[in-house]
């Protein structure tokens, strides 16, 4: 019904957040997952809350930076469901916000690519061939909106990766279009998250206006939106999509003064 159904999908940061509620939704429509992380108890958690709720899922702990670590959880899941038919590569993390580019430390710089952008590469490098096997697949990888334009809130790393995100997304699509594989890429907003809610209690009145600036609804997102935009770009239903990096941000913003 939802072009998911058998499939076996690889969800990397996949024990909290963006990640996880992807995780759940793919097995709610019938993929069986395999989702990666570095923390195993939270990891062994979704995979046991997606048991109980009739699924079938794997936990494999990794870490993107390695790659090592991605070939792992490619081998893995390919030793327990005998196939790949597509992957989100969503394991990210924030950096420091809020800190002017020249001000960035070179170590933080190092880590915030090394996840973001390195780790997405790493694990399409071993996804591929794994598609390739299976005669093709998708591949959604996650941007953000600060993929799409300048961060900001003081957030150089971070948006150079996800804008680097976006243009590998769009020439892995080039590259292996011809052989049945999809690769588009989420865009999303702020959005309720272990990384983003601890900055919101921390700043509201700041984020209050961060929002107001990105978001026509004027709201955080929730996970599961976001995840509802992975599942469409990895079903069957979006066969004739790739190359895309997708907004999920509730619109741009209304301009200040405008009156419904």
């Amino acid at each position: 019904m939802h072009g998911l159904d058998g499939k076996v999908i690889l969800v990397t940061g996949g024990t909290s957040g963006l990640g996880a509620a992807t995780a759940r939704l793919l097995a709610a429509r019938g993929a069986r997952v395999a989702l990666t992380g570095r923390r195993r108890a939270q990891g062994e958690a979704v995979v046991a809350e997606i048991g109980a709720a009739g699924g079938e899922a794997l936990f494999v702990e990794a870490d993107v930076t390695k790659a090592a670590d991605c070939a792992a959880m490619v081998a893995r899941t390919l030793e327990r469901f005998g196939r790949l038919d597509g992957a989100f590569n969503n394991a990210g993390i924030s950096g420091r916000p809020g800190t002017p580019a020249a001000r960035i430390e070179e170590e933080l710089w190092n880590a915030v690519i090394a996840t973001n952008l390195t780790g997405v590469w790493l694990s399409m490098k071993h996804e591929i061939p794994a598609l390739l096997a299976a005669g093709g697949g998708a591949i959604v990888n996650n941007s953000s909106i600060y993929g799409l334009m300048g961060s900001d809130v003081g957030h150089a790393a971070y948006a150079a990766a996800k804008f680097g995100v976006i243009g590998l997304t769009k020439t892995a699509a080039n590259d292996y279009g011809r052989w049945g594989i999809r690769v588009n890429a989420v865009c999303p907003g702020f959005c309720h998250s272990e990384m983003v809610d601890p900055q919101v209690e921390a700043r509201p009145d700041t984020f209050a206006q961060v929002i107001r600036r990105h978001s026509a609804m004027n709201r955080l997102g929730e996970a599961n939106e976001v995840a509802e935009a992975v599942a469409w770009l990895l079903s069957d239903a979006s066969s004739f999509v790739s190359g895309v990096a997708l907004p999920v941000q509730g619109g741009d913003a209304v301009p200040i003064g405008m009156e419904a």
